[in-house]
């Protein structure tokens, strides 16, 4: 019998994790994952901890029942962000290949956040109404996608997890591959195999393995990267597909839910 084991959130692309117990789906995915992201000031590209590895020391959390936002880093004060109107001062944004208009979440949250990354940035968020389209390569035509790099959802295997731990020669933490959900009971790289599963009352597609990136390779407690480029080095030995070294499944939700912490997890095909 498989389970869902952990569950995530990011409010913040590329920011520290959320864990939760209990969270409902709605059409971009998990309710409040990643609808807000650091871009740079002078031409709103996009940043993550490939570029600055102390954005993962960045907590942020939903308050005021998704109304506003609350920054939370070492050495400052608390910023409390409200949501901005889906229409209102909108820039624009390049995330890989897309170019958007989403709304600026204003002068007091660019300020804070320059100040703690030591770079000029701005914070912007993203309406359910300005969502980009998943690859149609891989996605049906109205399949939306938030500030992920590609997908709404990944998932990955604690059986996945704790096989690569082994090679690598020491314990891995789950959150170095940011999973949003981690299935326990299963073989390692069941996952690999699987096309649709349900947990609870929500049918998943899974959509195409994940190609990892540096990221990996950074403590997501200290920030720091690892010297011997682990564990993406081990990955590139035995998990390489065409030069990508493949961890965990895309996921795209076929409907909405709620999924809680412990709930069974069907493998339909």
């Amino acid at each position: 019998m498989y389970s869902l084991s952990e569950l995530y959130r990011y409010p913040v692309k590329s920011t520290a994790n959320e864990p939760l117990q209990s969270i409902r789906l709605d059409a971009l995915g998990l309710e409040g994952d990643r609808r807000w992201m650091v871009v740079e000031a002078a031409n709103g590209r996009f940043l993550t901890q490939r570029l600055l590895p102390q954005m993962g020391r960045i907590e942020a959390r939903w308050q005021d029942d998704f109304r506003a936002l609350c920054l939370r880093a070492p050495g400052m004060d608390d910023l409390l962000v409200d949501v901005p109107g889906r229409d209102a001062n909108l820039r624009g944004v390049v995330i890989w290949r897309d170019m958007l208009q989403v709304p600026d979440a204003g002068d007091a949250a660019a300020q804070w956040l320059s100040t703690f990354l030591g770079r000029d940035v701005r914070l912007v968020q993203m309406p359910e109404q300005r969502a980009r389209q998943v690859d149609t390569a891989y996605a049906e035509p109205g399949e939306q996608v938030h500030f992920a790099d590609g997908f709404p959802l990944l998932l990955i295997g604690q059986g996945s997890l704790d096989d690569l731990s082994a090679k690598v020669g020491r314990p891995l933490e789950m959150l170095r591959f940011r999973p949003n959900l981690v299935v326990a009971g299963a073989e390692p790289f069941a996952e690999d195999s699987w096309k649709r599963i349900r947990i609870g009352d929500v049918t998943f597609k899974v959509a195409k393995p994940c190609a990892r990136c540096i990221l990996t390779t950074i403590d997501p407690h200290t920030g720091e990267r690892d010297a011997n480029r682990e564990p993406l080095a081990t990955l590139l030995g035995y998990r390489n597909v065409n030069g990508e070294a493949l961890f965990g499944q895309n996921l795209i939700a076929l409907n909405g839910g709620e999924l809680r912490v412990g709930m069974d997890v069907e493998v339909l095909e």
